[in-house]
């Protein structure tokens, strides 16, 4: 660690910002709609492992002995997304002996308390390399500008704004996300039709730029946003927003920039009478079981929880001094259709199992996610 902040420094001076805090930028939603199309580089069928681009990292210099502690500062386990990436996370530890111990601290959801959490990691002294999933981006930049100063960190699910981690890991991203499902709307309802957008929460740069560019498409293909509506990821929040809009007038299309609540949301059109409309999920089993039974015509954008692997994928080769994607270490986001939605649908494994998680190769698969 001695070595780390000579190391880095040149680093961190030969890249440009990689984030700034426009959700809205034409020039990184026209490169996000490129990556969809583009072909990885990597292992065929691990995508945990493939790449988007040819940019490389070099670690030897950082100067981290093996085996090695990776703390890791995670915006929450608060929603059915993240438990089953942390599962991933946690089962990836297990595959690197270059971990000797994982220190995980969970900030619930606060920015006051994972910048605490940061600096109590950096205070203890016993962390290596720091792993960060920030809970939004600006609040989180200055600690873990504070966390690179003193070792190396891998960035990953949300961005901050700064350059100074090793690599950002994150599939392509928000402005993906959005496109994908957005698109799908536009190509199966008519000029004019109403759609109402369901968005989780504000200042996170993976939701915020997956609602403007949806919105973006969603505007360019001449339809009615009736409304857009944060339901903080709540069911019942999420149902009596639906049924008050319902009241209103008519809904065609429903957009949501996360999918953990879009069961109730379908339910909210079934318990007042109306057909479900055109439909955008996401990956977990609950919402793929009802599109797959009821027939829907529906889109699941996923943001793949694979990359929770991936994170500690990379810590690893930074203590193994091993070169890794970067300064973004970009996945591949595919999206769940009608044409593979069969290839995801599991019954064994829970409701809210995000089916995109690249862990059934895993040793503990399903058991450890609560499967049978």
């Amino acid at each position: 660690m001695k070595h780390f902040l000579m190391a880095t420094g040149a680093l961190a001076l030969s890249l440009a910002p990689l984030h700034a805090q426009n959700f809205d930028d034409p020039e990184e939603f026209a490169k996000q709609q490129e990556q969809l199309q583009a072909e990885p580089m990597g292992p065929e069928g691990q995508p945990w492992l493939q790449h988007i681009g040819d940019g490389m990292v070099e670690t030897a210099d950082l100067g981290i002995e093996g085996p090695a502690t990776v703390c890791f500062s995670n915006a929450g386990v608060n929603n059915p997304w993240r438990v089953v990436g942390y599962t991933n996370m946690t089962e990836e530890v297990e595959n690197h002996d270059s971990i000797a111990e994982f220190i995980h601290v969970d900030a619930e959801g606060s920015d006051d308390k994972q910048i605490a959490d940061i600096d109590d990691l950096l205070a203890g002294g016993d962390c290596d390399v720091m792993i960060v999933s920030p809970n939004t981006t600006a609040a989180l930049t200055p600690a873990v500008e504070r966390a690179c100063e003193a070792m190396p960190v891998i960035v990953f699910d949300r961005g901050v704004n700064t350059d100074c981690p090793v690599t950002f890991v994150h599939p392509v991203g928000g402005y993906g996300f959005g496109i994908q499902g957005a698109e799908f709307i536009a190509e199966n309802v008519e000029e004019g039709a109403d759609v109402l957008m369901l968005r989780i929460l504000p200042g996170v740069d993976v939701l915020e730029t997956r609602y403007s560019a949806g919105r973006r498409i969603l505007d360019e293909a001449g339809l009615n946003i009736v409304g857009a509506e944060f339901t903080d990821g709540d069911n019942a929040k999420t149902k009596s927003i639906v049924e008050d809009y319902l009241m209103r007038g008519n809904i065609d299309a429903v957009w949501m920039d996360a999918g953990a609540t879009a069961v109730a949301a379908i339910e909210a059109f079934e318990d007042s009478g109306y057909e479900i409309p055109v439909f955008v999920g996401e990956d977990q089993q609950d919402f793929l079981r009802k599109w797959q039974d009821e027939g829907l015509t529906a889109i699941a954008p996923t943001y793949p929880t694979f990359q929770w692997r991936t994170a500690v994928i990379a810590a690893a080769r930074v203590i193994e001094g091993e070169a890794l994607p970067g300064p973004e270490w970009v996945l591949p986001q595919p999206a769940i259709t009608q044409d593979n939605l069969d290839e995801y649908v599991n019954p064994a494994m829970p409701p809210l199992h995000y089916a995109m998680c690249g862990c059934e190769d895993m040793a503990n698969y399903p058991g450890a996610w609560g499967g049978n």
